[in-house]
């Protein structure tokens, strides 16, 4: 269940899509990131852009942002994409490329090494998990959306039931008054 764990760390959304970023993937597979590049494109029409896509450099530092929040994480941040040395400091050479779930599951065609086939294995049931809970959390709001029409319309029933009590104590009030009135007119001795 740990490997779960760790691979669901991994996963982020971008464009709307749980994916993986190739240099996590070739991680996990125990591959450099640029054999899995590699196998990638001599195999490209098993991934079309529904399966895999290049991040913009927007997008991954997007991403960064998102993740780095340690120094330790910016470390591992600054080795998601290929670096060259060169001049003053660090460059990035390559965007890295992000699979979808159906892309990582045709990466399994390619990569036919056992470490990469269970390794597969573990991270579709990751994606698994993480749709069981994306369908526990709608199924959580669906609830709360119809406790709060529940509760709205007992709202309307307890206003409709404080005014009809207040009606009624409006007349009991009124009736005391008037029962305690001072009379006017003789009253018989006995």
């Amino acid at each position: 269940m740990q490997i779960i764990q760790s691979i669901q760390n991994r996963i982020h959304t971008i464009r709307g899509e749980r994916v993986m970023l190739d240099k996590d993937l070739a991680l996990l597979y125990e591959i450099e990131t640029k054999r899995l590049t590699e196998a990638v494109k001599r195999n490209i029409k098993r991934f079309p852009e529904d399966f895999m896509f290049q991040l913009t450099k927007q997008e991954f530092d997007s991403l960064r942002s998102q993740i780095a929040t340690l120094n330790d994480t910016e470390a591992y941040l600054s080795s998601q994409i290929v670096m060259i040395n060169k001049g003053r400091g660090q460059h990035a050479k390559y965007l890295p490329y992000a699979f979808t779930e159906q892309g990582i599951a045709m990466l399994s065609g390619i990569l036919n090494s056992d470490k990469a086939i269970n390794m597969n294995i573990n991270i579709m049931r990751a994606f698994v998990a993480i749709r069981k809970i994306v369908l526990q959390q709608q199924d959580i709001k669906e609830q709360l959306q119809a406790i709060k029409e529940r509760l709205s319309e007992h709202d309307v029933q307890l206003s409709q039931i404080y005014d009809a009590m207040e009606n009624i104590l409006d007349e009991k009030a009124s009736q005391r008054k008037w029962e305690e009135r001072d009379r006017i007119g003789f009253k018989a001795i006995k």
